[in-house]
């Protein structure tokens, strides 16, 4: 039963992150598609350190680390 819920719950992200992509990819649309949220948050930086692009790449690590690994 939890396991189901998980998938679900996992399945209607994926379809909104979906449905939100294609209305930021409208012409006229005012909402960012991921490419330029991403190259919006890798320009963040703090003095000389890119944190941005720290968060970034720790933020897909930790995304392998817990659905990639076995």
């Amino acid at each position: 039963m939890m396991r189901a819920l998980a998938i679900g719950g996992f399945l209607t992200s994926l379809a909104l992150f979906a449905a939100v992509e294609w209305l930021a990819r409208r012409e006229g649309s005012r909402i960012p598609t991921l490419g330029e949220v991403c190259a919006y948050v890798m320009r963040y930086e703090v003095g000389p350190v890119p944190v941005g692009r720290i968060g970034l790449f720790g933020f897909w690590w930790w995304l392998g680390w817990h659905f990639l690994a076995r």
